[in-house]
């Protein structure tokens, strides 16, 4: 039946899904005006080569307009709280789901932060030890129980006759507030005086308190005297001071007094039958390492705190402590020279270590290698046992840990913080928790140890957890959660972290993976998530289950968008959409839509190509013998098992294993840092090991990682690279600079002389828009050139200086042929793939795979001086099959030079390429940490039990078929 209104009333539409997200005129970034039809409820896979506008697509369109049409449904009020987002590029999308991103973004540097708090994990447990836990006293190991007020009274009258004491009732705990109406009701019933955060007051003309504060209000009931005859009172009084504590009351002695305690709580509920000691009712806070109640008082729930890192002191052992062996102190300072520019005590400390060093017959000019231990141990530490009072020589350590709290100056306290590391709170002994949380068991086991076990081995723990009685009404379902949550870890491949793993310590990879375990357990339905590459820092071994977590997301009626290059993830896509052709200028449009299978048939697409077999990466015919290298003896940090590993000089070395395994702690926690001590005397603290041989082989090592080189978009490659300092210094020798006076400074934009005022150099003026988005719109005087028009008139070949910044890289190499210094730098940005960038391009622009490669090139724009060890970790992050191979192109051309690379890495074409490959695990977690098989990629590919190996000799058979 057709529907009808009233005259000039307008019905709704009826939309009908039609099961597909339509895009047209996409034109973020590089794309180049795309139309796009994408299905719902699939898994659909964006491909092609790093920078060819697949990321411009999946988060700049879709992902950024889905977030931008949420916030816009939302009240102005709403609004101004969840940022300004502008709208992305594009004429239409229609069919758009809500969004969900999971990006490559690691979870904060919070110290607080774990993994059990990240999933949501550890606060499920802290309600399940909170309501089934079996408290137990912390002292004595006794059980804990209720005391009556009887027993209360009875055992404040057994202090010493005479005993002075004062008896409180708490009400309020670490809450906000201004507690008005509390004040009044308190003076209605006769209060006087109340302790508030840890001050007595007089409630008398007490109005309010801070509402933005967190606060503590007890309120005092009596002040009494312990002796017989004063029973009657004694027990009126805690009568009264439980009912208005609540069951709870405070008795609080002054100090001198025989009492060997100031302050004891008392509680009708729970207390020690053994000891006395009373415990307040257990809450979920009760268990929480970032709340006051559960936190250690030691460490304040970190657990750890700082302290001196004997290891850092000592920059060369061949030097004396005259010479500066220990920069902290630096050398003995001249007679009649200035004093330590940092610190003023240390030209004291010297005195005092000139007198001592006599009177212990240290010799100040002997190198610190050939000092006795007794003689070490007495310039770090000092003497022991002094006496109060002593003003002599107390040591390097303890002087350091002095300057460092009570440093003045930022100078001071950064230049002692370069010496600073941490232990394990002594406490705690790392658990984070207060002793009394501790000492609270469930089935045998505290929650601090529960929190230091993997995923694998709590998954274990509860799956064996049966409840009975009253315990199945109170946490049948918090169980379920438990256990659902931990299976879901392990699903994407993080059943090695533990719970009380940092947040802080995790890759881009294992974050999102994270995030991407608490999407699973929140059962949406109907969403567009949308990845980027969760298949990062994942072995081959684990991808199957990462895959079948991904297609469970789609099973559940959710339609998920994956930006990633790994084959696997490809081959089991239900679309695949490849981009390209190139990147930058060069890309920005669809090559292939369509099954793997269709784009396979797809002729132009390097992706169909690599997934067809028609190209290959391949690998060397012969390798390189490796000459002797580094050999690092009885590694033993983290969870690597006391091994020794020889890592060869002068060849590509791959260090490689599943998740978790033991390849970074070995690389960068122990190679990476004993290197760096050795050539350039850096502040590293190295792994536990017993001895490294072979340092002296390297004269320079760099370390290449995921980091963004710039955050700002002042920061270019062209910067970045150096390049831009010779392009100014060219420009500044032109005939017309040299007319008008111009040095190399006036052709910089972030310095005043040269760049537009009206725009500082950015090219462009922000406009403020209220609760809208702000809109960046050209500068009107320059029209985005970032120059004034006088530094504009010097032209080289009719570019000027915003010219050249907008060139892509292959034509300013054209443009500088001529100039070597700047042609050399350009070159090595071209060698590594990057000719479609623009010189200029905005470094928070650039994708991960373009950062780390603009670094390489850096590098490799240096004087070349062999012998030069090169550390990547993970460089294929972000690489498609092209990119790949152009890396490779690049390791060979280091290598041939004589120098050593070696790469973090679980991509098998870039193992198969390696000259030497270390496999660690077999495992991760406790069950890695040893090394399965070392060699050329064929000898691994032969060893029984390597999840590396296997995937090599699949790989090699598939290529001789």
């Amino acid at each position: 039946m057709a529907q009808s209104a009233s005259p000039g009333i307008k019905l709704p539409l009826i939309s009908r899904d039609r099961g597909e997200i339509a895009v047209n005129g996409a034109r973020e970034h590089n794309l180049k005006n795309l139309d796009l039809t994408l299905p719902k409820r699939k898994l659909v896979v964006f491909t092609g080569p790093s920078g060819s506008g697949k990321s411009s697509m999946a988060f700049d369109t879709l992902y950024a307009e889905g977030r931008r049409r949420y916030v816009e449904s939302l009240s102005t009020y709403a609004r101004q709280f969840l940022g300004q987002i502008e709208k992305p590029d594009f004429d239409q999308i229609t069919g758009l789901s809500p969004t969900i991103s999971i990006e490559q973004k690691t979870t904060g540097s919070n110290p607080r932060s774990t993994v059990g708090t990240i999933t949501e994990v550890h606060d499920h447990l802290r309600v399940l030890w909170a309501r089934l836990g079996e408290q137990r006293c912390h002292t004595c190991d006794e059980p804990v129980s209720a005391t009556s007020a009887q027993a209360v009274a009875t055992q404040l009258l057994e202090l010493p006759r005479g005993t002075k004491f004062m008896l409180l009732a708490p009400l309020v705990r670490n809450r906000k507030g201004e507690y008005r109406d509390l004040f009044d009701a308190l003076r209605k019933q006769g209060f006087v005086r109340a302790r508030i955060d840890g001050e007595f007051v007089e409630l008398e003309g007490l109005e309010k308190l801070k509402k933005s504060y967190r606060h503590d209000i007890d309120v005092v009931v009596d002040r009494l005297v312990a002796k017989p005859e004063a029973a009657s009172r004694v027990q009126d009084s805690v009568d009264r001071a439980l009912h208005v504590g609540e069951g709870k009351c405070l008795a609080l002695a002054p100090a001198g007094q025989d009492v060997d305690w100031e302050e004891r709580l008392f509680s009708t509920e729970r207390a020690c039958a053994s000891c006395g000691t009373a415990f307040p009712e257990l809450t979920h806070q009760s268990f929480s390492f970032n709340s006051p109640l559960g936190m250690c008082p030691g460490c304040q729930g970190i657990g750890a705190t700082p302290q001196v890192d004997r290891g850092l002191l000592v920059v060369d052992e061949a030097k004396s402590l005259g010479e500066g062996a220990i920069e902290a102190i630096g050398p003995l300072p001249a007679p009649g020279g200035r004093k330590w520019r940092w610190h003023a005590e240390v030209a004291d400390l010297w005195e005092k270590l000139q007198t001592s060093a006599q009177a212990q017959k240290i010799p100040l000019d002997r190198p610190w290698a050939k000092l006795s231990e007794s003689a070490r141990q007495y310039v770090l530490e000092g003497p022991q046992d002094v006496k109060r009072g002593y003003k002599g020589f107390r040591g390097v350590v303890p002087f350091i840990e002095k300057a460092h709290e009570g440093a003045s100056s930022k100078g001071a306290r950064d230049f002692f913080t370069e010496f600073m590391g941490s232990r394990t709170c002594p406490e705690c002994e790392g658990r984070r928790l207060r002793p009394e949380s501790r000492a609270v068991v469930f089935r045998g086991e505290s929650l601090a140890e529960i929190n230091q076990l993997d995923i694998d081995q709590a998954r274990a723990f509860f799956e064996q957890v049966e409840l009975q009685g009253r315990e199945v009404l109170i946490a049948e379902e918090l169980l379920a959660e438990i256990r659902r949550r931990l299976r879901f870890l392990k699903d994407v491949g993080l059943s090695y972290l533990t719970l009380n793993r940092a947040a802080g310590s995790l890759s881009g990879g294992e974050s999102q993976r994270i995030r991407l375990a608490s999407q699973l357990g929140s059962e949406l339905s109907g969403v567009l998530y949308v990845l980027d590459e969760p298949s990062i820092g994942l072995h081959q071994r684990d991808h199957n289950r990462l895959l079948s977590t991904l297609e469970e997301l789609r099973d559940a009626g959710n339609s998920v968008i994956v930006v990633e290059h790994d084959r696997e993830t490809m081959e089991r896509a239900d679309l695949l959409v490849d981009f390209g052709p190139g990147a930058g200028r060069l890309g920005g449009e669809i090559v292939a839509v369509g099954t793997p299978d269709e784009v396979c048939q797809v002729e132009g697409s390097v992706t169909g190509d690599y997934l067809s077999g028609r190209r290959r990466l391949g690998w060397p015919e012969t390798r390189r013998a490796p000459a002797e290298g580094v050999w690092i003896r009885g590694a033993r940090e983290n969870n690597l098992k006391d091994v020794d590993v020889h890592i060869p000089s002068r060849a590509f070395v791959c260090v490689t294993g599943v998740s978790g395994a033991g390849k970074s702690t070995l690389v960068n926690d122990i190679l990476y840092p004993a290197i760096a001590r050795k050539v350039y005397f850096k502040h590293r603290s190295v792994g536990e090991h017993d001895a490294i041989e072979g340092l002296e082989r390297y004269d320079k090592v760099i370390e290449i990682d995921q980091s963004p080189i710039g955050r700002t978009p002042r920061s270019n490659p062209a910067t970045y690279t150096k390049v831009f300092d010779h392009i100014r210094g060219f420009f500044a020798e032109l005939p017309e600079s040299k007319m008008y006076g111009f040095e190399a400074g006036r052709f910089s934009f972030n310095v005043a002389g040269g760049r537009c005022e009206a725009c500082k150099g950015a090219g462009v003026n922000r406009v403020e828009m209220s609760f809208l988005a702000d809109v960046y719109v050209p500068c009107n005087l320059c029209l985005g050139n970032r120059f004034n028009a006088s530094t504009l008139r010097v032209r080289y070949r009719g570019h000027s200086i915003a010219d050249v910044l907008e060139m892509t890289i292959a034509e300013a190499a054209d443009l500088f042929e001529a100039h070597p210094k700047i042609r050399r730098i350009l070159q090595t940005l071209l060698d590594v793939g990057l000719d479609y960038m623009k010189l200029g391009q905005a470094s928070p622009t650039l994708s991960g795979g373009e950062a780390q490669r603009v670094k390489l090139s850096r590098e490799l724009a240096k004087l070349a001086t062999g012998d030069t060890l090169y550390i990547l970790d993970e460089p294929s992050t972000g690489l498609h099959f092209e990119d790949i191979r152009k890396l490779l192109k690049v390791v060979d051309q280091l290598v041939d030079a004589g120098n050593t690379v070696v790469m973090i890495e679980h991509n098998t074409d870039i193992i198969a390429y390696a000259d030497h490959v270390i496999d660690v695990g077999p495992e991760g977690g406790v069950e890695g940490g040893h090394i399965v098989a070392q060699g050329t990629p064929e000898e691994v590919a032969q060893v029984e039990g390597s999840y590396t190996g296997t995937f090599l000799r699949e790989l090699f058979e598939a290529a001789a078929e």
